[in-house]
């Protein structure tokens, strides 16, 4: 199959017309459907569109919407006509052949599929004159028609050239109809092809589609069956966005854009219509280098933790700690927090990274920034320890054995675009948005893991000030160990300072879980968290925090446990703050 062409919808996007047309542009977007909200609200006339359109390389594919035409009595369809007109008028000034009429929701329609037909196909009679064509949608809160099927039937009844179907995913997935029977709809009858991911929400569906819309990849939605079942009936037009969100509606239109971009890349790739440099093999954790605005904090609380000081780099202030696998670099030269994992071809995992729209950094390695400028970087197994004078060897002091994940607290708005980066660029496996209730607010996690490379993305909705909770951006790095217990009582000894747990969370575990006595008992001296599910259990603990942001975690994996213990997260936020308030010691 060859590469289709792409669109996104006006709609989408923050700013005016124009911001969200360069913004279109500059993502390497092919056209564009014009919201007619946008057009209203715009200084360019419909031919000065045009030509900015033409100017920036975008074609116009698609005007929308028109609302409530269809089913109506006669004195009111005379009008609706009119109405029609006029917008088949302006689509010639835009230079665009379609609009999209969306089904009636109208309280003067009447449940008449013949009565629907027969107008739409006075319309459809209008627009061919013209040269142009009206693309039929069944919104999913339609008063009569309210699925596909149901206005594809109507369409076929029409039975007029100038008159087709567009097809919207969310409409179609979210009241959970089959999407296996596009496949029976001739190609030429779908004029327009619109693609939107969602979370599962129950909620009414109406709001769920003007505020919780995502891009493909970042939903529930399996949009690869749904396009693949659209493609087979030998539909050749654009594959467009069509996204109402709340957030992506105040944010960088330019970010968004690549972001959007990035969803249809990933999903051609699933389709193989994308000749994408492959994912090479990953094997975990290479590094993870922390800014050092905090540099004596993090390196005292490291080698509380048992670390060693082993190494510098030859031209840059970064010094390298580490114990058994596990590497931190800590950089005194500003505020750059980078992770790096270890891949079997770097070079094609930064092509990869560069197909994806991620920007190249000029790091003598090969590195790209991530959404929230965190830089990632693509190492083979120790080549990168090349880059340092190594000037002692690691021990064992305390148990360290590698980097069981790196947690990343992202913007708010660049939440749902990290969790398509990282999936796309590194391959790795998303798990499901996890909220949680935190002492300052509701938090909202989700975790990508895959060969090894484990990562936690976090947000949170406000941070203001010397509240909630006076921490800006935090990001912490989980060691892996085989012994937890063993490995804080060891800290402690070194003077890691290892935050503490209340006790109202032990008296809870033991009613909860029943653990033997002296687990429970052990943990409770160490300050040790425990989490469980059917696969297995996990033992963590952490440390205060080193400087304004960077803590660090240590976790035990016994069995099959997968999860990261969100569950206890709003304790160690709880005793965070407790320990800021009360002061050093």
């Amino acid at each position: 199959m060859a590469e289709c062409r792409t669109a996104i919808a006006t709609v989408c996007l923050s700013g005016t017309l124009e911001d969200k047309l360069a913004a279109a542009s500059a993502a390497g977007f092919d056209g564009v459907e014009i919201f007619e909200n946008d057009l209203l609200a715009s200084r360019l006339s419909p031919a000065g569109i045009r030509r900015h359109c033409a100017d920036l390389g975008l074609s116009i594919d698609l005007y929308q919407p028109f609302r409530d035409f269809e089913a109506v009595p006669p004195e009111i369809f005379g009008a609706n006509l009119r109405r029609a007109g006029r917008k088949l008028d302006l689509m010639a000034e835009l230079g665009t052949d379609t609009i999209l009429v969306c089904s009636s929701v109208s309280p003067d329609a009447v449940d008449d599929d013949e009565l629907a037909a027969e107008q739409l196909h006075a319309l459809a009679e209008l627009a061919g004159e013209r040269g142009l064509r009206i693309a039929y949608e069944a919104l999913a809160w339609g008063r009569f028609v309210d699925t596909y099927r149901r206005s594809w039937q109507i369409v076929r009844r029409a039975a007029h050239p100038a008159l087709g179907l567009c097809l919207d995913s969310f409409h179609i997935l979210s009241v959970g109809s089959d999407p296996a029977a596009i496949r029976t709809i001739p190609g030429e009858k779908i004029f327009f092809v619109q693609l939107a991911d969602a979370p599962r929400l129950a909620m009414d569906v109406l709001q769920w589609s003007r505020h919780h819309r995502l891009f493909p990849g970042q939903g529930e939605f399996d949009l690869t069956a749904f396009t693949g079942h659209v493609l087979a009936t030998g539909y050749d037009g654009p594959l467009s966005l069509e996204v109402f969100n709340d957030v992506f509606r105040q944010a960088d239109p330019r970010l968004a854009a690549v972001d959007a971009m990035r969803s249809l890349l990933a999903l051609q790739e699933s389709l193989g219509l994308a000749d994408l440099p492959a994912a090479p093999a990953l094997h975990g954790h290479a590094f993870a280098e922390l800014a050092a605005s905090s540099g004596e904090d993090v390196e005292k609380v490291l080698a509380g933790l048992g670390f060693t000081s082993v190494g510098h780099h030859r031209t840059k202030p970064v010094r390298l700690w580490a114990q058994n696998g596990a590497r931190v670099l800590v950089n005194e030269s500003g505020e750059r927090t980078a992770i790096a994992v270890e891949s079997d071809d770097p070079a094609q995992s930064a092509r990869r990274a560069e197909a994806f729209l991620a920007q190249p950094l000029p790091r003598g390695r090969e590195a790209v920034a991530a959404p929230d400028s965190t830089e990632l970087f693509f190492c083979g197994s120790e080549d990168w320890l090349s880059d340092f004078d190594l000037t002692g060897e690691t021990e064992d002091l305390a148990g360290i054995t590698g980097i069981d994940h790196v947690a990343l607290t992202q913007p708010f708005d660049q939440f749902e675009e990290a969790a398509l980066f990282y999936r796309s660029v590194l391959g790795l496996r998303l798990e499901p948005v996890v909220e949680f209730a935190a002492p300052f607010g509701l938090v909202r996690s989700r975790a990508a893991a895959h060969q090894g490379v484990r990562l936690t993305l976090d947000t949170s909705l406000v941070r203001r000030g010397e509240w909630a909770p006076a921490v800006r951006e935090p990001q912490h790095i989980a060691f892996t160990t085989g012994d937890a217990i063993a490995s804080a009582k060891a800290m402690r000894a070194l003077g890691a300072p290892l935050l503490d747990i209340p006790g109202n969370y032990y008296d809870d575990l033991e009613a909860r879980l029943d653990l033997p006595a002296d687990l429970l008992a052990a943990l409770r001296a160490e300050s040790v968290l425990y989490d469980r599910d059917e696969h297995g259990e996990f033992l963590h603990f952490y440390t205060d925090l080193a400087g304004e942001r960077v803590f660090f975690e240590v976790v035990q994996r016994i069995g099959g446990y997968r999860g990261f213990g969100v569950a206890n997260a709003p304790i160690r936020m709880a005793a965070h703050r407790d320990r800021r308030l009360s002061g050093p010691g």
